[in-house]
């Protein structure tokens, strides 16, 4: 009996090197839950592009956003478990989703298999310049006496959850307006439709620099290096903190010596002087973690978005 169970691990892990050592030998897809030009999507590419010349096969973009990403993810979650789809997501599809919507199509942790988090990001919130509020002083006190006037887009749990956190945390009524991702909302703001969003640095900070749009603090407790001159918003709001991140996962059920692969070419990617210092200057800071790491990540996350929804008095829609 030992003899046959010795063989049958044997076999099987013959079998799992096989795998490994001829994938990939087509095209992989990696789908993007949110929209072209966000800050998943740079990541994605820039992951993609890196992988793709490691493993020798490209690494295409499938952006499918809508839902706070859970679209995306669902696809992720339903297509075939042989390595040639994964899914680049975020906190928002793998972490605060099921406190944010009444209904997923799949669940976060038992449809994906973790590869390996990429980095984390904070968001800065802007507002058109034409708005009389240049701090976030003035913009709590001009919300004060316009209750459920302001108007703030959202495209992410990361850019949703922070509308409401303020509302709590500064005693003011915004109007929420949600859309598929980040970067149509930022256009809203520059354009005068919307007065405000949270943008991730991806996204956020090349708008302010060329003065379309006002920086009035970022989620981060402590000032970004990226945008030195903004306050944090946790100067104005005591404890007001949020942050994202982006890691990348394949459906359930890949072959193991898949996602190691993916993983060991995924963190010698991460350690590369030129990747960390890109990301540096988009303001995401590579934070690697393995895929029994990241599993244990997730799921503290799922916790910690649901405390973060429960405060900010979020009703899943």
């Amino acid at each position: 009996m030992k003899t046959a169970i010795t063989l049958g691990v044997i076999a099987c892990t013959i079998m799992q090197a096989t795998i490994a050592a001829d994938y990939p030998n087509r095209p992989v897809r990696i789908i993007v839950p949110f929209g072209a030009g966000s800050a998943t999507d740079v990541v994605a590419r820039t992951i993609g592009q890196n992988l793709g010349e490691a493993l020798g096969q490209a690494m295409v973009i499938d952006n499918r956003a809508g839902a706070n990403g859970t679209i995306g993810a669902e696809l992720a979650a339903k297509s075939p478990k042989d390595g040639y789809t994964l899914l680049m997501s975020t906190n928002t599809p793998s972490a605060a989703a099921p406190s944010l919507m009444k209904k997923i199509n799949y669940d976060p942790v038992k449809d994906f298999a973790p590869i390996a988090r990429i980095g984390t990001i904070a968001f800065v919130l802007v507002t058109n310049p034409s708005l009389p509020a240049k701090s976030m002083k003035e913009l709590i006190a001009l919300a004060k006496q316009q209750p459920g006037k302001l108007t703030a887009g959202s495209g992410s749990a990361g850019s949703l959850v922070p509308v409401f956190m303020l509302q709590q945390m500064a005693g003011i009524e915004l109007n929420h307006v949600p859309y598929k991702s980040i970067p149509p909302a930022l256009t809203d703001v520059m354009s005068g439709q919307i007065n405000m969003v949270y943008a991730d640095m991806v996204t956020g900070s090349p708008q302010v620099k060329s003065g379309k749009v006002r920086a009035l603090g970022v989620t981060s407790k402590k000032r970004d290096p990226l945008l030195p001159d903004v306050p944090a918003i946790a100067e104005t709001v005591k404890d007001f903190e949020l942050i994202a991140w982006f890691a990348l996962f394949a459906p359930a059920g890949t072959p193991q010596a898949i996602v190691d692969r993916l993983s060991t070419e995924a963190q010698k990617i991460l350690a590369r002087g030129d990747v960390r210092e890109r990301f540096a200057v988009m303001g995401i800071q590579v934070a690697p973690l393995t895929p029994a790491e990241l599993g244990k990540f997730q799921k503290s996350e799922l916790e910690k978005w649901a405390k973060l929804a429960k405060a900010a008095n979020i009703i899943p829609e």
